[in-house]
């Protein structure tokens, strides 16, 4: 009689490629996925009754900033939506390689306190990710803004020769050490002044490592096509697969556009590796700044550490609360993040549509009251815009969040249920998943996820985290066509 350590029986298979669910069990051994089917005539230590429940591979979220939340907490905001991966060092913001000297410049306070800042190494980080252990798996970026703060004593202005090579020498030790590629944020203070070449120059030894690209372009509004011709520029320029991240349009002068650039990103992904991501909510996430402000309809703080109690209110309010216009009210309370009422529903719902959309979360887990993303995203996408507004099949958004990811990013032996695959798995009901997180109460975990496992141990169960801290470091491994 074959024997597993765990035995998941009597669940809906899905396997995470898009095919319809099949009535099946699922046996783990060693924290692989050993067989699914029929497996009557197996036995197991654990035996899990799915009771007609889905079973997915894990969720894999593609755009975090959860550098500093894997190793300091127990990741419930992630393992409660059935996430099991995440990819830190987003938006050219990474915890590594940097040993911060005071104040750190926003965004970079979005990850921590300057006492975050502890690694002057990217395998230092490495190191205390294994040391620490962490509820999920953790694929790295380098962040552009990182590697300036760490090499340059001035971020407003381009980087010279010598501060371009010891960037690429901290880029490259960081590759060779396990990070998976190098993130840019081109629209923040701190890479703003880096012109394209600066950035072409950083890529440029990506491809021996066989890293990724991804980026916040430098422009996401009134000048969305010039920023997307220069992301597809620098993933020319070194021949290495680009991800654009947070696809969106902001400012109402630009509700409507994404049919136009989404037709500009499947044009230019017939020519070149190109991988987009988006998460499923009209309104965006970041440090304070009054610019942002006025482009939003309404703006919600998420945190203020001159006025830590408005965290949770919107600006207008505070504004006429002090008497004062939201210029001088947003400037009373920095350094300060919020959430940017900016989107449209319409280019949400047609962006999150495009077949090759992959979800990610873009949360803020350093935040006092942070976007409601954080704790719901995945659920959203599954209760809301597949089941509720049928946007797509949950088919189709479950493969968004597995094996879509799983191949843009090089994870081969994630996000598909087959033998051999490591057991990262989410059982869920899909009558009753969906997402609880209001920007009221952001916090709240989302429903329907009744279990999520990590290489084959359980992290969340019965509504609570197990305690475990199973996850591991994951490596970009190449393939024929990214």
């Amino acid at each position: 009689m074959p024997r597993a350590d765990t035995l998941i029986r009597g669940a809906q298979l899905y396997d995470g490629l898009g095919g319809a669910p099949v009535p099946g069990d699922l046996a783990i051994e060693g924290g692989r996925i050993a067989a699914t089917g029929d497996l009557a005539g197996w036995s197991a230590a654990e035996e899990i009754s799915a009771d007609g429940l889905g079973l997915a591979p894990g969720f894999i979220d593609v755009h975090t900033h959860d550098d500093r939340a894997v190793l300091a907490t127990d990741m419930a905001c992630k393992v409660s939506q059935g996430v099991t991966s995440v990819v830190v060092g987003n938006c050219g913001i990474s915890l590594a390689p940097l040993a911060a000297v005071g104040q750190v410049p926003p965004p970079l306070d979005l990850l921590g306190e300057p006492r975050d800042y502890a690694f002057p190494r990217f395998v230092d980080y490495v190191e205390a990710l294994h040391r620490r252990g962490a509820a999920v798996n953790v694929a790295a970026l380098i962040g552009h803004s990182t590697l300036r703060v760490g090499a340059m004593d001035s971020v407003d202005r381009p980087a010279t020769r010598k501060e371009i090579w010891t960037m690429q020498e901290h880029l490259v030790r960081s590759l060779g050490a396990g990070a998976i590629g190098f993130s840019a944020g081109l629209e923040y203070a701190p890479s703003r002044a880096a012109p394209t070449e600066e950035v072409m120059a950083l890529t440029a030894v990506l491809k021996a490592a066989g890293g990724i690209h991804t980026t916040h372009m430098r422009n996401e509004g009134d000048h969305v096509i010039q920023s997307m011709d220069e992301a597809f520029a620098i993933g020319r320029s070194a021949d290495v697969p680009v991800v654009i991240s947070h696809f969106k349009l902001s400012g109402p002068q630009n509700f409507g556009r994404s049919t136009e650039t989404l037709a500009k990103f499947a044009e230019a992904r017939g020519k070149q590796p190109l991988a987009l991501d988006a998460y499923p909510y009209p309104a965006g996430s970041t440090v304070l700044k009054a610019d942002y402000a006025f482009e939003s309809t309404r703006v919600l703080i998420t945190w203020s550490k001159a006025q830590p109690k408005m965290a949770g209110r919107y600006l207008d309010e505070i504004a006429r609360e002090w008497g004062v216009d939201q210029r001088v009210a947003a400037e009373r309370l920095q350094p300060a993040g919020a959430v940017y009422f900016s989107m449209d529903e319409g280019d949400v719902r047609r962006i999150l549509a495009y077949p090759e959309t992959m979800i990610g979360s873009d949360g803020l887990p350093h935040d006092a009251h942070p976007h409601p993303r954080l704790w719901g995203a995945f659920p959203r996408v599954l209760g809301h815009y597949a089941r509720e507004e049928k946007l797509f099949t949950l088919e189709e958004a479950l493969r968004r969040m597995t094996s879509l990811p799983a191949a843009n990013f090089g994870f081969k032996d994630r996000g598909r249920l087959a033998e051999g695959a490591a057991a990262d798995l989410v059982l869920f009901d899909p009558q009753t998943v969906e997402d609880r997180a209001t920007f009221e109460e952001p916090t709240l975990p989302s429903a329907g996820i009744a279990r999520t496992i990590v290489n084959g141990t359980t992290v969340w169960q019965d509504g609570q985290v197990t305690g475990e801290r199973p996850g591991v470091l994951l490596r970009r491994q190449r393939t024929d066509d990214r």
